[in-house]
C-alpha cells in the first residue's frame, strides 16, 4: 500500500495520477475535504480508499494494526498558505502532524517522503548548501517548515529506513485552481484574461525572481527518491531564476493578450516577500539525478494548452 497524504492537493493529485500510470491503484488518500471543490482533483483517478486526515493520524498511532505492508508514504499535506498568521494552527498542520507521522514511519521502517519548502531561506537569495546556516523563514509558514527540517536532521543519522525531504520552490502546472491566491501566477494571469479583467503584477516584477519549476518534475523527483532510496534535505528546483514579468510575457503572448497593470505591493506582504529564489541543484545532481527539466517556456504552454481544454 502507498499513502499520499495530501492527496485531493494539486502535488498529491499529480502524484496520484503518475503511481497509477505504473499500474498502482492500491492508495490510500488522506485529506481533509472541508473545501469541497477539491473532490474534483480525485476524479479519474484509481485509489483504494480515502481517510480524512484527523481520523487517519488518530487510528494509526492508537492502532498499530490498522495498516499492514505500507511500502512508502508521500506526505503532500499540510498548511500551503503563505498569507497564514494563524501561528497554533499552522505548527499543528506543519509540524505536529509531520512529526507524528515521521516517527511513526521511523519505528515501523516504511520510506517517509514529505514536502518543505524554499520558504525556509526567506531572503537569503540562494541556497548555498541545503545543510548550512542559509535558512531565515520570513513568516510562521516558513518557520513551521523549517522547524520540522530541523526535527528531520536530528534524527537522520539515527535511522535506517528512508527519510526524504524536498524542498518545493514554486510549482506550477494541471490542478491547483483550487488554492485560490496560492495559485501560480500563471493561473490567476489566465483566470484574469478569461474573466475578461486585466492581469495585475506587482511594481517590480521585472526585478522579482523565482526558480519556477513544473509540476511533472516535482512528480518525478518523488518517484525517483522513492525508487532510489534516497535519505535527506533536497532543494526542488530548476536551479534557474526568472522574472514575474517574463513569465507574464509568455502567457500574454500564448493568449493573444497584450494589457497588464502593475500596483504597488501591499506592505504586509512587502514585509514577507521573497524576491528572489533560485534552488541549489547539485545535491540532486551529486546523487545521480541526471534528468533535465522543462523549460519554462514549454511548462507554461504545455499547462496553458491544458487550461484551455480542460476549464
Amino acid at each position: 500500500m502507498i499513502i499520499v497524504t495530501g492527496g485531493a492537493g494539486f502535488i498529491g493529485r499529480n502524484l496520484i495520477r503518475r503511481l497509477n500510470k505504473i499500474q498502482r491503484t492500491d492508495i490510500l488518500v488522506v485529506d481533509n475535504l472541508r473545501n469541497g471543490k477539491k473532490y474534483k482533483n480525485l476524479v479519474g483517478l484509481h485509489i483504494s480508499d480515502y481517510i480524512d486526515k484527523h481520523c487517519f493520524i488518530k487510528r494509526l498511532l492508537n492502532n498499530s494494526n490498522y495498516l499492514k505492508n505500507i511500502e512508502v508514504i508521500f506526505h503532500e499535506g499540510a498548511c500551503s498558505n503563505t498569507y497564514e498568521w494563524n501561528g497554533r494552527y499552522l505548527m499543528n498542520n506543519n509540524y505536529q502532524y509531520s512529526k507524528s507521522l515521521l516517527n511513526y514511519s521511523v519505528e515501523n521502517s516504511i520510506p517517509f517522503i514529505y514536502a518543505s519548502s524554499a520558504s525556509v531561506y526567506g531572503k537569503n537569495i540562494y541556497s548555498s548548501n541545503t545543510f548550512d546556516n542559509n535558512e531565515n523563514p520570513l513568516n510562521i509558514y516558513g518557520y513551521s517548515k523549517f522547524l520540522f527540517d530541523q526535527y528531520v536532521r536530528s534524527v537522520l543519522t539515527k535511522v535506517s529506513s528512508q527519510v526524504c525531504g524536498l524542498r518545493y520552490f514554486n510549482v506550477y502546472g494541471p490542478y491547483e485552481n483550487h488554492k485560490g491566491a496560492m495559485a501560480s501566477i500563471i493561473f490567476n494571469i489566465y483566470q484574469k484574461i478569461i474573466h475578461r479583467k486585466i492581469p495585475v503584477l506587482f511594481i517590480g516584477s521585472r526585478d522579482f525572481k523565482r526558480d519556477f519549476i513544473y509540476i511533472d518534475d516535482v512528480v518525478n523527483i518523488n518517484i525517483w527518491m522513492w525508487v532510489n532510496k534516497i535519505s535527506g534535505i533536497f532543494d526542488c528546483g530548476t536551479g534557474v531564476s526568472e522574472s514575474f514579468t517574463l513569465l507574464a510575457d509568455i502567457v500574454l503572448k500564448f493568449l493573444n493578450y497584450d494589457s497588464i497593470q502593475y500596483v504597488p505591493m501591499p506592505y504586509k506582504i512587502r514585509q514577507h516577500y521573497q524576491t528572489f529564489t533560485k534552488a541549489n541543484i547539485s545535491y540532486l545532481r551529486n546523487i545521480g539525478y541526471d534528468f533535465s527539466f522543462i523549460k519554462l517556456s514549454e511548462g507554461i504552454h504545455r499547462y496553458l494548452n491544458w487550461l484551455i481544454h480542460n476549464n
